[in-house]
């Protein structure tokens, strides 16, 4: 079903009730707004996701924007209550250890009150080097989480221009164009990014990618990011 979305606020810690499906499209329009008009008042922000049934790539990677959003803020986002799916995704994904994850709604909104502000540590990760190009965020904001917690270093951007600067200034093992890259899958493209990256082993990923569920598009990112596979 469609995402349907009920918000308040309790203190100084705003609620929104998600119920329903967070993919790509006008599900996830439907939260980012909700996301932002929350922020213009408060930066402790409780997501009750029991409700939930399906979550894709470019929805999970919405959460982790907004994730990094508040936080940069000194604020955070928190999951209240998951289902049993969605728990199996986060730790699919290893993106359990990313977010602050309560049984309950009220567990959650507690949680601000008496513990404040305190986000987990984030991991140094010491693998190849990612360099990620993709005009959608929110696919860039799960890419560069999901790779990260499996140990890649990871570069993104939206901008074939910046990809260049980043190419310029960085030693790249690997360069992964995403699902809304377009054009920029010609072959000629990528002979301009080979050129700057000679050893780097290029990867493109099929449209779909981003309306996959986030498990999937996860370990079919890590099959395709393997030496042994074919690009």
């Amino acid at each position: 079903m469609s995402l349907s979305l009920e918000s308040r606020h309790c203190g100084s810690v705003y609620i929104i009730t998600c119920t329903g499906r967070i993919v790509s499209g006008e599900d996830s329009a439907v939260l980012e707004d909700a996301l932002q008009r929350g922020l213009r008042e408060f930066t402790s922000i409780v997501l009750d996701v029991s409700r939930v049934d399906r979550v894709d790539s470019a929805g999970m990677g919405l959460l982790v924007r907004f994730l990094w959003h508040v936080r940069n803020r000194n604020g955070d986002l928190r999951l209240a209550a998951p289902t049993l799916f969605l728990s199996h995704l986060l730790e699919t994904t290893k993106l359990a250890s990313v977010f602050q994850i309560y049984p309950s709604e009220k567990a959650a909104i507690v949680s601000f009150l008496e513990e404040g502000v305190i986000a987990p540590s984030e991991i140094e990760a010491t693998g190849p080097r990612v360099l990620f190009l993709d005009p959608s965020p929110d696919t860039c904001a799960f890419v560069r989480a999901f790779l990260t917690r499996n140990g890649y270093r990871v570069l993104s951007t939206g901008l074939m221009g910046d990809a260049k600067i980043l190419l310029n200034a960085s030693t790249v093992d690997i360069i992964v164009l995403g699902p809304e890259c377009g054009a920029l899958t010609a072959p000629a493209t990528l002979d301009v990014l080979q050129e700057l990256a000679p050893s780097a082993k290029t990867v493109v990923l099929e449209r779909e990618f981003k309306n996959r569920a986030a498990d999937e598009a996860g370990i079919t990112l890590l099959e395709r990011l393997q030496p042994s596979t074919t690009a």
